[in-house]
């Protein structure tokens, strides 16, 4: 669980909410953010930032500053930013002052990192000595040019001893590309001060999947082939793919969201026990899942893999457009959806098929994990009583939860009656605080050099050595998309796929 928060107590219990207090300062640092102009900068890094320093986390000598090669004063850039925020964040955690305040901590520089003739000298007067302070270069651009930035911001010589460098996903388009970057990157930052970032790791809910399991002497004996029957990882978007139109039609479900999210998601939830909660403990137990997974190749690939695409249809009696009209495209093959049935090469989990699916356009946005238990061996309540297997559900959003489900009698006479309900631990009932949001937590874990929540090379190289099996067979056997109509929960083929094996989707 994260180190930022104290444990609270409701208001029931008749003590005070959590403060600002239950947050513990950063040491006073500088971020400089490539991409500062960028749709993450303005939804989501700049927001994160003003909510640590409203909650006393960032120090007023601390200091950001975005870089774009578009022209912008600083003042320019102040409404950009202050506009984007209202637009995309929520305004009943915005005070003026406390904006008026952050503002200070801002300033803005032009810089066209593509050229080779970039002119680094701007930047390097806005900053102190590169040694006097925690630097953070945070790089919200396209991976390729990532080894770029890392050379010239060492020639410009503003990387020093305490420096970092924050990496978007995905790293790469295959793992050729990856290695490429990670070597490029690794010329000018060590191992340890580089942090690729997965935003999804940065959930409560995702953390909790620690404590959950190994906080819990309840779980961990069940927690295997002996008594769970399948799980499910679900990240499913009610969106289309928007203004990413041009990114993702060069890349797809596969590569946007299962080589990263999915993968990770499953390695916290079927990792061994590690020594420690410290960066390589969790990071190398997480690498022994990777390389335990079956790889899928053009022998296998039909029967454990379904593509699709959206096309027009009703997301909440709304009619959307195709995913052609929004890539503005006549035909495309990249797939909008994918399925995948993984399996995991050990004795913990020899036999249990691991579902993984994904999908943009689907009838509700949710990304969850069930853990679905095998039925119990034998009913002693008649033939007539049915009995539904427990379920584990873990919500990682919208509604941050986990719910057991359980089989319990019903109340009143008439007989034994029985009736499926969830012990429910609901975020917004027992947490009556806001806590910070992914990357308000993955930013300070980066000023504090905790690299637990972040990928290590070999892990990130081995994901995608495995999603390039997948890619491969894929092109060797032609499989086609299969197209599903917006506000569906895919193709019919991916319900197929579990039916074969006497499963469906769980509908939670």
């Amino acid at each position: 669980m994260t180190e930022e928060k104290m444990h609270k107590k409701s208001s029931d219990d008749g003590e005070e909410p959590a403060s600002a207090s239950s947050f513990v300062p950063v040491a006073p640092f500088e971020i400089i953010v490539f991409g500062g102009t960028g749709d993450l900068a303005r939804r989501k890094l700049i927001p994160s930032l003003f909510h640590r320093y409203c909650d006393g986390q960032i120090s007023a000598d601390s200091k950001i500053v975005g870089v774009s090669r578009t022209e912008h004063s600083r003042t320019e850039y102040l409404n950009l930013i202050k506009e984007a925020y209202h637009q995309f964040s929520k305004d009943d955690v915005f005070c003026e002052d406390k904006w008026a305040a952050f503002a200070k901590l801002i300033d803005y520089v032009s810089i066209d990192v593509m050229k080779s003739s970039a002119n680094w000298e701007g930047l390097s007067e806005l900053l102190a000595d590169p040694d006097e302070k925690i630097r953070v270069f945070y790089l919200a651009m396209p991976p390729r040019i990532f080894a770029d930035v890392c050379r010239g911001l060492k020639s410009a010589g503003i990387v020093g001893t305490t420096s970092r460098v924050v990496l978007e996903k995905p790293l790469g388009t295959d793992y050729e590309s990856a290695r490429a970057i990670n070597a490029g990157v690794g010329e000018v930052f060590d191992e340890d001060r580089i942090y690729r970032i997965d935003h999804y790791l940065g959930k409560e809910t995702v953390q909790n999947l620690l404590a959950l399991r190994f906080g819990n002497i309840l779980f961990e004996p069940l927690w295997s082939n002996s008594a769970i029957d399948h799980i499910e990882i679900t990240a499913a978007e009610s969106i289309g793919v928007g203004g990413r139109g041009a990114y993702y039609d060069g890349s797809g479900a596969l590569r946007d969201m299962v080589q990263n999210h999915l993968l990770q998601l499953l390695c916290l939830t079927t990792m061994e026990a590690p020594a420690s909660l410290s960066a390589d403990d969790v990071r190398t137990e997480k690498l022994k899942v990777l390389r335990a997974l079956r790889p899928i190749t053009a022998d296998t690939v039909e029967d454990v893999t379904v593509r699709g695409q959206y096309t027009r249809g009703h997301i909440e009696e709304e009619s959307v457009t195709d995913y052609l009209s929004d890539v503005g495209l006549d035909r495309s093959t990249t797939e909008t959806y994918v399925a995948i049935k993984a399996s995991i090469e050990n004795w913990r989990w020899a036999g249990v098929p691991i579902y993984l699916r994904t999908g943009k356009r689907m009838a509700s946005r949710r990304s969850e994990i069930v853990i679905q238990f095998k039925p119990v061996p034998h009913s002693v309540f008649g033939e007539n009583t049915h009995l539904n297997p427990n379920r584990l559900v873990i919500r990682l959003q919208p509604d941050e939860a986990v719910r057991l489900w359980m089989e319990i009698k019903e109340p009143g006479a008439g007989g034994l009656r029985l009736k499926t309900l969830p012990l429910n631990l609901a975020y917004a009932d027992n947490f009556t605080v806001r806590y910070p949001d992914a990357y308000e937590r993955l930013l300070m874990d980066v000023v504090r050099g905790n690299l637990s929540l972040f990928m290590r090379r070999d892990e990130v190289e081995q994901a995608w050595l495995w999603v390039d099996q997948i890619l491969e067979g894929w092109k060797d056997v032609e499989q086609p998309v299969e197209l599903y109509p917006s506000g569906n929960d895919g193709p019919r083929e991916a319900e197929d796929m579990l039916k074969q094996d006497g499963r469906k989707w769980s509908e939670t």
